[in-house]
Parts: structure tokens; C-alpha cells; sequence
């Protein structure tokens, strides 16, 4: 019997690791071929590599290299078996079997309905989940149906939002959204307010989308001077000319402050981060604006990013300033908490909303190719890994705490009262123009309804909140 087993298993190991994937010239790829790539890029390029056993090991380089490879039937199971410390420490690495959608994500191109949201629990520690608009996109379905920001829903094609399923029912390219209405049951205390299922409904359906993070510009006026506003939803280079173009606007108008508005800005790339740096400053051409940090074997790759003075030869609309305001959020990750804490060395950073995420690390993306580039990756599958590989630091070596950068001027949004993004009665903008009013002044927003965020949609796409090296 001994025998029998051995050879079943042994006629078995080639059907489990010749399984293909996204075959692109009809010959197929092994498993073990893609799990030898997973090992290879992390245990050269990993940021946490000293800190994973079977990395600090070299496998790569032992006589049973295959036979330890051979050990994980998906080349998912080996990637995460080697992450380190994945509910605290690295909650950010990740691998896609899909590299194409992964560079469209990159350059702002995704399937969307308009809708983006918030999702909240209906009581503390429950399942249920009801959600909450806090932008539409132009130009998309749930602009043509009237979704506007602050607008409740509750269910998707009739079934409850809850924890285990939101993620299924609002991932999907097409489906009916139920409204909820929010009830103060007629008191002005907010603990017995509720949110109540409505039978109205509205059908919404994805395309292929290309959103342009430039979401918002305003110019307010505080006391005869010029404020200018940018809601910024995510560091594409792709739309860098945006980005300069509205501060050409602010520019123009002469503002002598600004509102920078990353309240739902997950991250992005690491040099427009640094062009966004250099757009509000202006007076540090050359200076370190921020550094990464690599592994101990790849020390050759640390970087200083330095303030730039132009974008691809055009001149910058820089604002020259020593203060900016930041709206920011549990939202708010990455790229975003860059920004706060590079310009945070040099000029006044005034914290607005609630803290941020906490994710100073950033990522690169890694090929089945030679050098693990772009260039020349294996064409029978589209495999790719996203992993941490660097800590991105200020010129004084800060980085952003695990926990999240904390607000100066702590405020939530207010579920009864979300206000128009852009308006001077925004909660969230109305401290901070009642703060460039008179020094410290803190607005009299009224009170409502808050709770906090779990999931948002950005939460929908695994890569989002990412801040990325671009090659």
C-alpha cells in the first residue's frame, strides 16, 4: 500500500503544476514556472525580506528549490506565505494574475458606474451595512440617474448590504440600488436617529471609465482674499497637465491660500505626488521633497525625489505658499499621507478631518521578465506582483506612523449632512476657511450624525490604495 501511494502522488504532481493561465502564445505555463517568478522578485526586491524565514533562507540557491516551490498548488498561496506580518505590518502587497488591468488602473482607467461611496455599519460590531454617495463621476450612469452626494442605499437587487457580501453585489457590472433615508424621528439628539429602507430603486451599469482626479476647483473668498480649493482623488501622471492647469487657475486668480482636498484620495504615483509638493511650495527647486528607502539588497535603488520646477518642460504653476490646508481622511492613504508629511518639513501643514490610513511603504511592480521590468516578460501569462518594496521618508526621516497621520482640526463627516463638495458650508471646508478667517477659529458646524467608514469603493479594486514607483 505504501508503494501504491507514492506512485499516485508522483503521477498526480504533474497534472497539479501544469494548470495554465492567461495563455498569450498557446503554449502553456506551469505553475511551478510562475511560483519560481513569485519567489525569485520577492526574495530580491521584498521590503520586509529579513523578516521572512523561508526568504533569509536563499531557497533559490538549495538543491530543493522545485520540490519547496512544488509545495503551493497557486502561485496566491507561495506570494502570501511570504508576506510578512499581514494584519499589521504589510497589509498592502498583493499579486494579480492580470497585469494589463493593473496598468489601466494605473493610468486612471477602470470600469465604473459614477457612484463612489462610503459604507457604514447600522450599529456597532453589526453585519448590516448601509452606504452613502460622497461622489458622482460625469458623464457615467449614476450621473444620468441623478445620484447625487449624501443620497443612502441599503441593498442591492433587493438583498441587504452586509460585511461577507457588499463586495459581490456592488462589484458587479450591472445592478438595481435600493435608497435608504436617513430619520431624526423627530428629535434633535442624533442617538436615536435611523436609516430606513425606502422602495425606491435605480438601475446602474459600469463601462469602461477614465476618471480624471482633477475632481474639483473652486475660488472662495475669506475676507476680501482669494482661497482657492483642488478635491484631488488620485495621484495619476497620466493627468499631471491637469493637475498643473489647475493651479494655473489658482494662479490667475492670485490665491493666498489653499484647500487641498484628499479626503477619498487612496495614493497613486510617487512623482506626481512630488510635482503636487512642488505645485504648492514653489521656493524649493532642488531640495529633497522626499526619500525612499529599499531593502538591504537593494540599497543601490534609494532615491531622493526632489521639488521640480517643471512638468515634462512646462513651466509649474506653483503657488509659492507657506501654509496649505489638507482635508484628509480614513481615506485618505499613500501617496496622500506623502504629501502631508514631505511638505510638513518645510511649510505649515494644516490637518483637517479625521486620521488618515497609515501607509507610508511603496510598491513597484514586478514582471516574469529578466530584471523583473516591463521589458520583455514571459508571454504565456499575464502574472504580476505589486509587493512593498520601499518607506518613503521626509528630508528629516519621518515617516508616516502605521497608525495614520492625526488631524490638527478633528472632524468627521456628518452623515445627516454631507454638504456639496466645493460649498463654503462643507463641513469639512468650512473649518478650514474659518480657520484662514482668524488664526485657530473653529467653525460652528452644526452637529449631526456620525459613523464611522468600513469599506469604501475603492476598496472594490484590491491595488487602490497603493503608492507606486513608476519605472
Amino acid at each position: 500500500m505504501k508503494t501504491s501511494k507514492i506512485i499516485l502522488v508522483t503521477l498526480l504532481l504533474p497534472l497539479l503544476f501544469t494548470s495554465c493561465f492567461e495563455d498569450l502564445d498557446d503554449n502553456p505555463i506551469s505553475t511551478l514556472d510562475i511560483n519560481e517568478f513569485v519567489y525569485r522578485g520577492l526574495d530580491s526586491y521584498y521590503l520586509y525580506k529579513d523578516s521572512v524565514p523561508n526568504l533569509i533562507e536563499d531557497k533559490a540557491n538549495s538543491s530543493n528549490f522545485s520540490s519547496y516551490l512544488s509545495g503551493f498548488n497557486s502561485p496566491e498561496s507561495l506570494f502570501e506565505s511570504l508576506i510578512y506580518d499581514r494584519t499589521n505590518t504589510d497589509r498592502f502587497s498583493w499579486i494579480t494574475d492580470d497585469y494589463i488591468a493593473l496598468e489601466q488602473q494605473f493610468d486612471g482607467i477602470t470600469k465604473s458606474n459614477g457612484m463612489e461611496f462610503g459604507l457604514k455599519r447600522y450599529t456597532t460590531g453589526g453585519s448590516n451595512l448601509y452606504g452613502i454617495v460622497r461622489f458622482v463621476l460625469p458623464n457615467t450612469s449614476a450621473e444620468t440617474n441623478g445620484l447625487q452626494r449624501g443620497d443612502l442605499f441599503n441593498a442591492v437587487n433587493g438583498t441587504q448590504l452586509t460585511i461577507s457580501n457588499w463586495s459581490t453585489l456592488l462589484g458587479q457590472d450591472n445592478y438595481t440600488l435600493s435608497f435608504a433615508e436617513y430619520n431624526d424621528n423627530g428629535t434633535l439628539a442624533t442617538d436615536d436617529d435611523t436609516i430606513d429602507a425606502t422602495p425606491n430603486t435605480v438601475a446602474l451599469s459600469k463601462i469602461q471609465y477614465t476618471e480624471n482626479p482633477v475632481f474639483k476647483t473652486e475660488i472662495l473668498q475669506v475676507e476680501g482674499e482669494n482661497v482657492g480649493y483642488l478635491m484631488y482623488n488620485g495621484f495619476v501622471s497620466n493627468f499631471n497637465n491637469a493637475l498643473n492647469t489647475a493651479f494655473g487657475t489658482f494662479q490667475a486668480n492670485n490665491v493666498q491660500h489653499l484647500v487641498l482636498d484628499l479626503r477619498y484620495n487612496p495614493g497613486g504615483s510617487v512623482n506626481t505626488a512630488t510635482l503636487l509638493g512642488s505645485l504648492v511650495t514653489g521656493n524649493n527647486t532642488g531640495q529633497v521633497f522626499a526619500k525612499l528607502k529599499y531593502n538591504r539588497q537593494q540599497q543601490g535603488n534609494n532615491f531622493n525625489y526632489t521639488f521640480v520646477d517643471n512638468n515634462n518642460g512646462s513651466t509649474l504653476n506653483n503657488l509659492n505658499l507657506n501654509k496649505v490646508y489638507v482635508l484628509a481622511t480614513g481615506s485618505s492613504a499613500s501617496a496622500s499621507e506623502m504629501v502631508i508629511n514631505s511638505l510638513d518639513a518645510y511649510i505649515e501643514v494644516i490637518q483637517i478631518g479625521t486620521q488618515t490610513v497609515g501607509k507610508s511603504q511603496a510598491s513597484i511592480t514586478l514582471y516574469d521578465s529578466p530584471d523583473f521590468t516591463r521589458s520583455q516578460p514571459d508571454p504565456r501569462h499575464t502574472y504580476a506582483m505589486q509587493p512593498l518594496v520601499a518607506i518613503t521618508i521626509n528630508k528629516n526621516d519621518d515617516q508616516v506612523p502605521a497608525e495614520g497621520l492625526n488631524p490638527l482640526i478633528e472632524i468627521e463627516e456628518q452623515v445627516n449632512n454631507y454638504g456639496v463638495l466645493g460649498d463654503v458650508n462643507e463641513p469639512l471646508l468650512a473649518e478650514a476657511l474659518a480657520h484662514i478667517s482668524a488664526t485657530n477659529k473653529v467653525a460652528n458646524t452644526p452637529k449631526g450624525k456620525v459613523s464611522k467608514t468600513v469599506f469604501d469603493s475603492n476598496d472594490l479594486l484590491p491595488h487602490s490604495k497603493e503608492m507606486y514607483i513608476e519605472q
